[in-house]
């Protein structure tokens, strides 16, 4: 069976972009009581000049998001709760503003006003009943695929998995390069790799196909000659590749390396970017010509990856780690084959974990 899968309808990409979002939420705006919640990363909470780009219209929200944590649950049923006090009824529109985390919160949060319970009730694959509240996403990093993913990762009380819907997808996505400007360089580079780890998992997987391997290839492409080579158009570049990267594994799926980054965020509380760089350093065995690539361009930008971080954890924190990133089944299933259980064993994924 072929997967009949959904993508952003729409799409505004170009450097300015993001002084159209009042025009684009015009059409949301059909009353006086109607109002629209912008979620905004707290990196902009005392940046004035950004605050008033936000095109904020009689009732409206701005909270800003605290990512200082990967996104959780009890974080999203907050800001439910929140919302829900303020008005009797559903706004307009949820808008994502920032990085990954943000505008998976953002996701989690459209979905979760028109779906009764908890986040954490939700966390797996197509649990979601209901549609969303229509929510845009506006990257100000790019690298995650956030903009593109039916996914939102959340980390919850006993885990860290997405919801996985066609319900979460943005309903609107503006792509404005100029957003990316004064992102600290090493954010940057945890960011765009995750897009390249991305590429790397979707083109050596078992689940790979002509789709996934067309944009995949593509956003590879761009992030070597961003990464390596910085043409003054880096940033446009980058926030493509993100938008490619997503794309590849939205027919596909990622692997190894995103299995174990999960348990790494999870017991040591590990941002995604940078956990997955950990990992994937691990791990030629797995992807000899993307790690050799990889570590060039860790030397092009002089990163040096935090050492030795699970050498001082207790047996049953390893253990966590080693159930968080097995529950990740379709992922080891692309890394590895229908045959992974008999290859990545708990004794493995233990090993794995220890190099890091």
């Amino acid at each position: 069976m072929f997967r009949n899968f959904k993508i952003v309808s729409n799409v505004i990409f170009g450097r300015g972009c993001f002084n159209q979002l009042d025009d684009i939420l015009a059409s949301r705006r059909t009353g006086d009581d109607t109002f629209v919640v912008f979620l905004a990363d707290h990196v902009f909470r005392e940046n004035e000049p950004f605050k008033a780009r936000i095109p904020v219209r009689g009732r409206d929200m701005v909270i800003f998001v605290n990512t200082d944590d990967e996104p959780k649950t009890a974080g999203v049923d907050a800001l439910v709760a929140q919302i829900r006090a303020a008005c009797d009824r559903l706004p307009a529109g949820v808008i994502g503003i920032g990085g990954g985390s943000t505008m998976d919160m953002a996701k989690a949060v459209a979905l979760l006003l028109t779906n009764p319970g908890s986040a954490a009730d939700y966390q797996g694959w197509d649990l979601i009943r209901h549609p969303a509240v229509w929510h845009a996403g506006i990257p100000t990093l790019s690298g995650t695929g956030a903009e593109v993913s039916r996914t939102t990762v959340l980390t919850g009380p006993e885990k860290k998995l997405g919801i996985n819907s066609d319900y979460t997808l943005f309903d609107q996505m503006v792509l404005d390069p100029e957003l990316l400007a004064g992102v600290p360089p090493e954010q940057r580079f945890y960011t765009g790799m995750d897009c390249y780890i991305h590429c790397v998992e979707s083109l050596t997987g078992t689940y790979l196909n002509t789709f996934s391997q067309s944009y995949g290839e593509k956003a590879m492409e761009l992030c070597l000659e961003v990464f390596l080579e910085a043409p003054p158009d880096s940033d446009d570049k980058l926030m493509m590749a993100s938008y490619f990267g997503g794309m590849s594994i939205a027919y596909s799926q990622v692997g190894v390396c995103h299995a174990l980054s999960y348990g790494l965020a999870f017991v040591l509380g590990l941002h995604h970017g940078i956990g997955n760089c950990v990992a994937f350093d691990c791990l030629e065995e797995f992807y000899p010509e993307g790690v050799r690539e990889f570590r060039q361009m860790m030397n092009e930008h002089h990163i040096e990856l935090p050492r030795n971080l699970v050498s001082s954890l207790e047996d049953h924190q390893l253990e966590k780690m080693t159930d968080v990133a097995l529950v990740l089944e379709p992922l080891w299933e692309n890394a590895l084959g229908k045959d992974w259980k008999t290859i990545m064993t708990r004794d493995k994924i233990r090993e794995l974990y220890q190099r890091m």
